[in-house]
């Protein structure tokens, strides 16, 4: 799945009362070339179009551009991600079908503001249009069913085009996985489903196998830019070798597990890394917490002064009792970064992957650093 950041974007307060769900840019770019198609064929355009999407589902979509040209019609729909955090919310989808020459079956076009893929290890060959398996399938049923009831072969050039798309790609992990001059066209199923997570993790899935096509032997997981720019000091590695991990250090560790690399370092601030020393794999805060039993009984380990470990628990944030350890001469940040990696190893299991834990502070100053197991 070629994926951006555009429907995965970084997960943030979820609103109160039930969340709306929207659609991917898969599905509105298989509604705008229906549209298209139809309009092309028949000479005028539906007020509403309706698709079938992979699960069955006939959602209909207005149309928000229409336009005819010599042996072409276009199609615009606005993307409505609903409640989701989603960059390409509100952009517009724009399919242009054009007649091709008989026999030459269906083409996809990379117009203004979708990428073009440059890098191997995704399912979307180099040199082909962002335009994903799913929504490329998608798009295929709908044009053969058309074609089929008016009686025509489904000989057809579709271009799709999101104005804006290269900027709004800047806000991606386009870049990093070699994808040049616009966003993806995106889905699985055709729906955004709000808060979900799942297409940043797939995301991550992707620079993976990227790096693993690329023959790259080192690749790093970071909790965010701080602990990423820390941690890329030491070893200059390449932009696809960075994998944005986030929150999300089991979506990594798990994908990993089938399909190793040698060398991982994972980085992040104390706070994160506690969670991840925990065995939380979801490091959100929304979905993990700091245990302060868990911190003190590791810094009674380390030589704290068990007298004063009502300190601790009665702390607010897991800097607080970082900082207070470090007044009595204690650095658990060292204890944090190794137990750390033991949970990253068991999570990884048996796979032949050497991991490295990096724990950073909030200006990017390294505090523990186990080196590779």
């Amino acid at each position: 799945m070629v994926t951006d950041k555009a429907e995965i974007a970084e997960p943030g307060r979820k609103p109160s009362g039930p969340l709306r769900r929207g659609w991917t840019t898969g599905a509105c770019a298989t509604a705008a070339t229906k549209a298209a198609l139809t309009a092309l064929l028949t000479g005028s355009f539906p007020d509403l179009v309706s698709i079938t999407l992979p699960k069955g589902e006939k959602p209909s979509f207005a149309l928000a551009r229409e336009a005819f040209g010599p042996d072409y019609a276009e199609a615009g729909i606005v993307k409505d991600a609903g409640d989701d955090p989603d960059v390409t919310h509100g952009a517009t989808i724009i399919a242009r079908v054009a007649r091709a020459s008989p026999g030459t079956g269906i083409a996809f076009r990379a117009g203004d503001g979708v990428g073009t893929v440059t890098k191997a290890g995704l399912p979307i060959a180099p040199g082909e249009p962002a335009i994903n398996p799913v929504p490329r399938a998608m798009m295929t049923a709908e044009v053969e069913s058309l074609c089929a009831e008016y009686g025509v072969a489904p000989d057809f050039e579709i271009t799709i085009s999101v104005p804006g798309g290269q900027a709004l790609a800047e806000k991606t992990w386009n870049p990093r996985l070699g994808i040049v001059g616009g966003i993806s066209i995106l889905g699985t199923t055709g729906i955004v489903h709000p808060f979900s997570c799942s297409a940043w993790i797939h995301s991550i899935h992707r620079g993976i196998d990227v790096a693993r096509a690329a023959g790259q032997d080192h690749v790093l997981g970071a909790t965010g830019s701080t602990s990423e720019s820390a941690a890329q000091a030491l070893y200059g590695l390449p932009d696809f070798a960075l994998l944005d991990m986030g929150d999300f250090a089991g979506g990594l560790l798990k994908y990993l597990r089938a399909h190793p690399i040698p060398k991982l370092t994972i980085a992040g601030g104390f706070a994160k890394m506690t969670k991840l020393a925990q065995g939380a794999l979801d490091l959100h805060s929304g979905r993990s917490q700091v245990d302060m039993e868990f911190l003190l009984r590791e810094a009674v380990a380390a030589g704290f002064d068990q007298s004063l470990g009502e300190r601790i628990l009665q702390a607010n944030t897991a800097q607080e009792v970082f900082e207070l350890t470090r007044e009595t001469g204690v650095d658990l940040a060292i204890p944090i970064a190794e137990l750390a990696r033991a949970t990253a190893k068991r999570t990884l299991h048996y796979a032949p992957v050497s991991v490295e834990v990096i724990v950073t502070d909030r200006k990017g100053a390294i505090l523990a650093r186990t080196g590779f197991a």
